[in-house]
């Protein structure tokens, strides 16, 4: 059994976890000192040393990024924190931003000067408007105890820190979509190259990390790259935060090193619902690749994930039992990627519509044998041509259940239908009904 690891979730469960005082106590704060006596140089090495690799989803090197900026030239550099989390099943940035703030806002300090920026942002999802309010009163506390703004801790170092509020936009979790829309226009990607690090924010050169991502750093600067590199696997280093939802005895979030298995985290929460089994479950969001029981087993790293044919992700691991039918789950995350596709290239926004109308058929009985084909030759036509990955994540949990689950899909087809009772999948006692004060833009009152 691999032991857990709080780090990032160390106060979490102390009193009024969220404020300084909180986080202070704990030993935050430690790590910025320490930086702002060390060459900037130094802190981008240690951070390549450590093998911190973004949080996001990519798992792309986090030292070697901030390398590839270009040498100062007298003009603005800056950091964006992509604090955009609205993926389906992933839930570990807003939780940590939640409950501790002051993690992230200290990395931001941190990343900030071994850059060279002087104006962060943090860009957090619209919809969110308490994790909002509360990174608001948490970078106005850190602006207050002199750990952002001018002459930091008496270091000759200036950083202004705006958090700023999206719109809803899934797109937007892109980071040249999310640029966009910070500079104010419509959230589509941006063609690369040039990518973000040379002609980023405003054309200037721009690091974009994940909340986790950058929440990690003052760790790495506080107790050294080294204790950073000896949690995790070889090429897979450092701890992480694991959410595990649906049908699980325990959700929440479980911080451990890189490499546990997933049969470990059930362990670990109480396994799967009472008198029930694993059926599938998604590794890293529900844009990646389904995995079933068989692989219990697989070590959630960048590596053996890949290996076994789906991607770390954000490790959202979503657990589905057997009274859940695949068909409707993925056909709800594929209206989910239809109605968030920005419309900018044909193959994303002619191809998840289409995949929408393919699948809603499927599960009402109406398809027909060639459907299942029809839908992975939709699937191959967007993989790849998309502007943007979501396109490719909308045919990834598609393909890899037709790979898995045939049978079931073939069950639907011929007038049948679904043939389980979606009632015995859910997770409440009654289906909630809605509110009778506004029936819609028109309503009666």
């Amino acid at each position: 059994m691999t032991d857990l690891l709080p780090v990032l979730t160390d106060t979490w469960d102390h009193d009024r976890s969220w404020t300084l005082a909180t986080y202070e106590a704990a030993g935050g704060y430690a790590g910025l000192r320490k930086a702002l006596a060390t060459p900037p140089a130094e802190i981008v090495q240690a951070v390549k040393d450590s093998g911190l690799r973004g949080r996001g989803g990519a798992g792309f090197p986090t030292g070697m990024k901030w390398g590839f900026l270009p040498p100062p030239d007298g003009g603005p550099r800056y950091l964006v924190v992509n604090a955009d989390e609205s993926e389906p099943g992933t839930c570990k940035d807003i939780p940590l931003m939640l409950a501790s703030p002051q993690h992230l806002i200290e990395g931001v300090a941190i990343t900030s000067y071994a850059i060279g920026c002087h104006h962060a942002f943090i860009y957090v999802r619209g919809e969110v408007l308490h994790v909002y309010r509360r990174l608001l009163a948490a970078v106005a506390e850190a602006y207050e105890a002199g750990h952002l703004g001018t002459d930091v801790h008496g270091s000759g170092f200036d950083l202004e820190v705006t958090v700023h509020a999206g719109a809803g936009a899934y797109i937007c979790g892109e980071e040249t979509a999310l640029l966009d829309s910070l500079e104010g226009r419509r959230g589509q990607p941006r063609l690369k190259p040039p990518f973000p690090a040379v002609a980023g924010l405003y054309a200037r050169p721009t690091v974009v990390n994940n909340v986790e991502s950058i929440a990690s750093v003052p760790g790495i600067v506080a107790h050294g790259a080294d204790w950073f590199a000896a949690m995790g696997t070889e090429k897979s280093q450092g701890h992480g935060l694991f959410s595990l939802s649906g049908h699980v005895t325990t959700p929440g979030q479980y911080e451990a090193p890189l490499g546990i298995t997933l049969r470990e985290l059930l362990d670990l929460s109480g396994g799967v619902r009472q008198g029930h089994e694993l059926k599938f479950w998604t590794p890293g969001g529900s844009s990646t690749p389904i995995f079933t029981a068989e692989h219990l087993d697989v070590p959630l790293d960048y590596e053996s994930v890949g290996a076994a044919g789906s991607m770390l992700g954000t490790r959202a691991l979503q657990i589905f039992d057997e009274t859940t039918c695949v068909v409707r789950a993925v056909s709800r995350w594929t209206d989910f990627y239809a109605h968030e596709s920005c419309g900018k290239c044909t193959p994303c926004r002619e191809g998840t519509y289409w995949l929408k109308q393919v699948l809603h058929r499927i599960e009402a009985g109406a398809g027909h044998e060639r459907d299942i084909d029809l839908l992975l030759d939709l699937c191959d036509n967007i993989l790849g041509r998309a502007f943007c990955a979501l396109g490719d994540g909308a045919t990834s949990p598609i393909t890899s259940s037709i790979e898995h689950f045939r049978d079931e899909y073939e069950a639907h087809l011929g007038g049948r239908g679904c043939p389980l009772d979606p009632a015995r999948s859910t997770l409440f006692d009654d289906t909630p009904e809605a509110p009778s004060a506004l029936a819609g833009a028109g309503g009666q009152r």
